[in-house]
């Protein structure tokens, strides 16, 4: 019985997947290019938007790894 019920979920399961991975790379998107704007708006780079900038280019590359695969 938990074998039907999981192979009827598997098909509801795979867009969600790639469609929260769409949205987490769109909001990355955003927050680097939000914390680019704010770091260069006053025409120089500080330490800690350098780091800040370094870490969310990281982490939302982390996230562009973590792409679902297509079967």
């Amino acid at each position: 019985m938990v074998n039907s019920a999981s192979s009827k979920l598997l098909p509801l399961v795979e867009p969600l997947r790639q469609g929260l991975w769409f949205i987490g790379m769109s909001a990355w998107i955003f927050g680097i290019t939000d914390r680019s704007i704010a770091a260069f708006s006053d025409g120089h780079l500080t330490a800690s938007e350098l780091v800040q900038l370094s870490i969310a280019s990281l982490v939302a590359l982390g996230w562009y790894f973590l792409k679902p695969n297509r079967k």
